[in-house]
């Protein structure tokens, strides 16, 4: 198992990232609260990771909290959440927002996530609570910090719709996320945070 990397970070697009380590480049899927606090390209960063193996493939997910790795492995846990899922319900609500779902019994707002339907917001609900002690002083007491991310290159908007689909949105719905947001000089992340924001309403 690899519990963390820390090297050069080459490459940001939603929701990957490629790490050089040592002159190794690790590709990495990590959910949109990691991206929030990514430093500018070329910069040392320390990335938690959970390996996931499959037949036809080993991916690594990463997270610069070490709360969002625990919550992420707590979700996987849960019958019918995988890595995916799980990586869609950290990007799209915080610890903090996620706990305050479980303890309220809120399934209405889960279900606003894509791919979570109602049995599957239940289970969340059902099966998350009795782990809540275990995550509770590291996940809720510390949310992650969602200071302003360094801007992405290229075109910001075409790359938050991106990061959206691969979130689980359908492209029409990505779209019309965005669409709404007054995009000025907002950052791929900053575009990708407020359409998730416009979602959970």
């Amino acid at each position: 198992m690899i519990g963390f990397l820390r090297g050069r970070l080459v490459h940001k697009a939603p929701p990957l990232l490629l790490l050089d380590v040592q002159g190794v480049g690790y590709e990495v899927e990590a959910p949109m609260t990691t991206f929030y606090n990514l430093p500018a390209i070329g910069t040392e960063i320390t990335l938690h990771t959970h390996l996931v193996v499959r037949e036809d493939a080993h991916i690594l997910f990463g997270f610069s909290a070490e709360s969002d790795r625990s919550m992420f492995r707590s979700l996987i846990k849960v019958n019918g959440v995988g890595p995916k899922l799980a990586l869609t319900i950290l990007s799209g609500q915080s610890a903090e927002e996620f706990y305050r779902c479980i303890y309220d019994n809120d399934t209405q707002a889960l279900v606003r996530l894509p791919g979570v339907g109602k049995k599957t917001a239940e289970r969340l609900i059902i099966e998350m609570r009795d782990r809540l002690p275990d995550l509770e002083g590291s996940a809720i007491m510390s949310p992650g910090n969602t200071s302003s991310p360094v801007a992405l290159v290229n075109n910001p908007k075409q790359e938050a719709i991106s990061a959206l689909c691969s979130l689980g949105y359908k492209p029409l719905d990505a779209g019309r996320m965005v669409q709404n947001i007054s995009l000025g000089e907002k950052s791929c992340e900053d575009i990708i945070r407020l359409a998730l924001q416009g979602a959970g309403k």
